[in-house]
């Protein structure tokens, strides 16, 4: 067994019609996160973790955000790539957990999904919380949403 970390941090967008995308789950009406990607900090973190773990680099590595061909592109996409070079280099993840650090939004209506859904995609139980940062620093004045995640990989028979 192996045990990865993640973490990202990404500041909220200029553009006012970005899409906040947070544990693959689309939140209507909230302004998104900039970033090169759709800007989903719980499944860059989530990746990190798995990268880690798995000995693999990191999401910088694989997705660089000075290659255009990675403009836009959906985290959903990237944790995808990523679990297939897991499983290619006979990793499998057993347990994750994610923690969001955010003043807004309100989550607690959304993790119950987000969490559902990151299960599914991965393919193990994704554990998903949320916490705010009490008002200090950056996050604490609702700058932008950072994300953390612990991933347990077991190796393939």
């Amino acid at each position: 067994m192996r045990i990865g970390q993640g973490i990202d941090v990404h500041r909220f967008s200029d553009d006012a019609t970005r899409e906040l995308w947070l544990g693959l789950i689309h939140l209507p009406g909230e302004v998104g996160l900039a970033g090169h990607s759709d800007a989903d900090v719980v499944v860059h973190a989530l990746i990190d973790a798995l990268l880690g773990a798995a000995n693999l680099g990191d999401i910088g590595r694989l997705f660089p955000d000075d290659d255009e061909n990675f403009s836009g592109i959906a985290s959903r996409t990237m944790l995808l790539e990523v679990l297939r070079r897991l499983n290619d280099d006979r990793w499998r993840p057993i347990s994750v957990d994610v923690t969001i650090v955010a003043e807004r939004p309100r989550l607690a209506a959304y993790m119950p999904e987000m969490s559902q859904e990151l299960s599914v995609v991965v393919g193990c139980v994704v554990s998903v919380k949320a916490t705010t940062a009490e008002g200090l620093g950056a996050l604490g004045r609702a700058q932008g949403i950072a994300a953390t995640a612990i991933a347990l990989l077991e190796e393939l028979p």
